[in-house]
């Protein structure tokens, strides 16, 4: 049994803090969590400086993965949008991403160009084009890599539609289901009754209410994403910092939200390469 099932049959709404890239998944590790979430959304906001609307290659998600695998030891939860094509290419994705480091891969059920789960105006494949590539993704996987399907049938046909789907992917081999975006805590009640453990999506500003964790643990969630806190923090910062820095010409003013130089040192593991310089300069 992988680390990553132990986790999420506790039910315990464990939280998985998303990252775009190996230092913010580096710090993610250092603050303590469990697990890592490598967001699709973070990655097209960083590395290309675009929404989240389906212009990420798997080439890009999987070099974004290796550099994270390298930097952390914490299972890496995936975020493979939708196979990035049909059901032979998710069979491919899956190859790819579990030999980057992939311990779980998140599918969903949208039709391509996706976009990100909280915006307006999605469209979702019928239910047997999601359960083919489910069933390819379980057929690829040889390191028993994790298999979450994602519906975004709420925003579409409502509660009852997405939760027939999140069944007949149950059925076809999912290890978890992720019904995106509920609206209210009832509709979340119902989610979590699901037989296999479910994720729930916390958004800054997003439609799912953003209840507690212990709320989320009494109904029984076993993850709870919060893909990119860390992204949405550096761009306020950042934005305030570089604010300062233009109209004062210092940063006297913003010194209190930079990290210092050693404890940008202490981010990057400064001191394990410090550790391999000295080994083999003797």
């Amino acid at each position: 049994m992988s680390i990553l099932t132990t986790i999420a049959d506790r039910r315990s709404a464990t939280i998985a803090a998303g990252a775009s890239n190996a230092l913010f998944a580096r710090i993610v590790e250092d603050t303590g969590f469990e697990c890592c979430y490598v967001t699709g959304a973070g990655i097209a906001n960083m590395a290309l400086g675009a929404p989240d609307i389906g212009l990420t290659s798997l080439d890009e998600v999987a070099q974004t993965v290796s550099r994270i695998a390298e930097a952390i030891t914490l299972p890496l939860i995936v975020d493979a949008d939708t196979g990035f094509g049909n059901a032979v290419n998710t069979w491919h994705t899956m190859k790819v991403l579990e030999r980057a480091g992939a311990s779980a891969i998140q599918l969903e059920d949208q039709e391509f160009p996706k976009r990100c789960g909280h915006f307006s105006g999605k469209t979702v494949i019928p239910a047997k084009d999601m359960v083919a590539k489910i069933s390819a993704a379980v057929d690829a996987r040889t390191k028993g890599t994790l298999v979450i399907a994602r519906t975004d049938a709420i925003a579409v046909d409502g509660i009852d539609a997405a939760l027939d789907r999140a069944h007949s992917y149950i059925e076809a081999g999912a290890d978890m289901t992720f019904v995106e975006a509920p609206c209210d805590r009832e509709q979340m009640l119902r989610i979590a009754a699901l037989p296999v453990p479910q994720v729930a999506n916390i958004v800054h500003g997003g439609k799912t209410p953003p209840l507690p964790q212990a709320e989320l643990a009494e109904m029984g969630f076993g993850l709870v994403l919060y893909a990119n806190a860390a992204l949405q923090a550096a761009v306020r910062a950042s934005s305030n910092v570089l604010t300062a820095l233009r109209e004062d010409g210092s940063l006297a003013r913003v010194g209190d939200q930079l990290a210092d130089f050693e404890e940008r040192q202490r981010a990057v593991a400064k001191h394990k390469w410090d550790a391999l310089e000295e080994r083999f300069s003797q």
